[in-house]
């Protein structure tokens, strides 16, 4: 049977594959367009997010905001979601087993949504899409293959919140992006030559 946007939300809402699932206020599906050539991958929600039910809502979306409009970018172009949809608590990092439960739910999020490009936000997401011994210190902006669409890491803004001299180097990460940005996806409003 062919898989739905409708079909996909549901088997989230009623998933209970972990723990994770009985402490949350809202599960956390996603936002953005269903057919974007861009998908930006988080860990988890956070406080905000589960409350919202929404990604990145809280300081750190109004970062990855900032860190869209330097290049030419915003929540309307790409789609946002997150490795595990319900929020660990105390806002600890997804154990591995929760991110193994929640990993068929995001792959066909992302057959779903067919991007050209994969952006993973921090070492978590990065750990479990690509390598999970994916070191973000050395192996951000670099280009990997996540089932067959060029995937980049870059820091995640609440690191960057913590560590702001780390944000020259996501920077130079964002400038990587808006260059394979304009060599791979078809949409004209993705690479304004201005920017």
């Amino acid at each position: 049977m062919e898989d739905s946007w409708e079909k996909l939300k549901a088997d989230c809402e009623a998933c209970h594959a972990c723990a994770l699932c009985e402490g949350r206020s809202n599960m956390v599906f996603g936002v953005g367009r269903q057919d974007a050539e861009i998908l930006f991958i988080g860990e988890g929600p956070g406080e905000q997010e589960d409350l919202q039910g929404e990604p990145f809502v809280g300081p750190a979306g109004k970062l990855l905001d900032t860190m869209l409009t330097l290049i030419g970018l915003d929540r309307s172009k790409v789609y946002i979601a997150n490795v595990v949809k319900c929020r660990p608590p105390r806002n600890r990092d997804p154990r591995e087993e929760e991110r193994a439960a929640c990993m068929p739910l995001l792959v066909r999020q992302v057959e779903l949504i067919n991007p050209r490009i994969i952006v993973c936000l921090g070492r978590i997401a990065a750990q479990s899409l690509l390598d999970p011994d994916f070191r973000i210190t050395r192996q951000h902006g670099q280009w990997f293959q996540f089932r067959g669409i060029n995937t980049m890491a870059t820091y995640h803004p609440s690191a960057l919140l913590r560590d702001p001299d780390k944000r020259p180097e996501a920077f130079m990460d964002l400038r990587l992006l808006r260059k394979e940005i304009r060599a791979v996806c078809h949409s004209t409003e993705l690479y304004d030559d201005r920017i």
